[in-house]
């Protein structure tokens, strides 16, 4: 394929564009990628018609192939794309049959629970959803640290003692895991330092396809009291999608799901 071939609708925060990006650059595949214009905002008339067009989740990452002749979205499926799409270059994918489903199940708990947690932190104290819900900010705050807390003890018996988690190879797994993981750094959550978790953290860090998601996942965090405006003025609507709804109903945010339908700066996944 030609380089211009590909091209990553992509936001430098999101853990799921980190994790194509990481992968595609691991994987010595070039790629151009942009942030859409009214992102994240839910209202498609606010966004870049290229970005748009045949993409109804309206989500990031979506990849298009072939001049825009094919628009690939959700993070997983990319990911599978283009280990299809170039068997030639730098595998991530394991051999064995077994270890692939096991880095699949990995992906999916990180994918599902791991970023419920982590969004539920970024609706808490990034956006204050819960300003005027008496003390309901801080039991949030100490329910997602004790998931996020539960899950990381997960990973590390994932990991064992391995360098990577696919054993000595940095792979398909530590592709998906360090967005996550990296996501938890913003509030706090990180593993600590001198624990297998954080080694490999901090040891995935070093590789250059990671390194430079990282610089740009820090440039961008600085603006994220812009979101917080947006949200307040209606031109951003968050999304409450599955695992993320669940989320704040379990743990008691019911409240903040009705106030946000009632300001009409919530939204929920296609068609709605």
């Amino acid at each position: 394929m030609a380089e211009t071939d590909l091209f990553l609708w992509d936001h430098p925060v999101s853990p799921f564009c980190q994790k194509v990006r990481i992968a595609l650059r691991e994987k010595n595949i070039p790629f151009q990628f942009s942030t859409p214009r009214g992102t994240g905002s839910g209202i498609a008339s606010n966004m870049d018609s290229n970005f748009a067009d045949r993409n109804p989740r309206l989500e990031v990452p979506t990849l298009v192939v072939d001049g825009g002749a094919v628009k690939i979205f959700d993070s997983t499926i990319i990911l599978e794309y283009i280990e299809d799409a170039y068997p030639h270059s730098v595998p991530l994918r394991a051999t064995s049959a077994v270890d692939r489903a096991r880095a699949r199940m990995i992906e999916d708990v990180c994918d599902s629970q791991y970023e419920a947690a982590n969004w539920g932190m970024g609706e808490i104290t990034t956006f204050r959803r819960a300003e005027n819900h008496g003390d309901l900010a801080e039991k949030l705050k100490t329910k997602a640290a004790e998931h996020v807390g539960l899950i990381q003890a997960w990973l590390t018996q994932q990991l064992g003692d391995a360098p990577w988690f696919g054993g000595e190879t940095f792979g398909y797994a530590d592709v998906c895991v360090w967005p996550f993981v990296n996501r938890s750094s913003s509030y706090g959550l990180e593993p600590k330092p001198g624990t297998l978790l954080g080694d490999w953290y901090e040891r995935a860090k070093q590789r250059p396809s990671v390194k430079s998601v990282f610089d740009e996942f820090l440039a961008n965090t600085k603006g994220m009291s812009v979101a917080y405006e947006a949200v307040q003025k209606g031109l951003l609507k968050r999304q409450y999608r599955d695992h993320r709804l669940e989320w704040m109903i379990k743990t008691g945010g019911m409240g903040i799901v009705k106030e946000g339908m009632e300001k009409d700066n919530i939204r929920f996944q296609w068609p709605s």
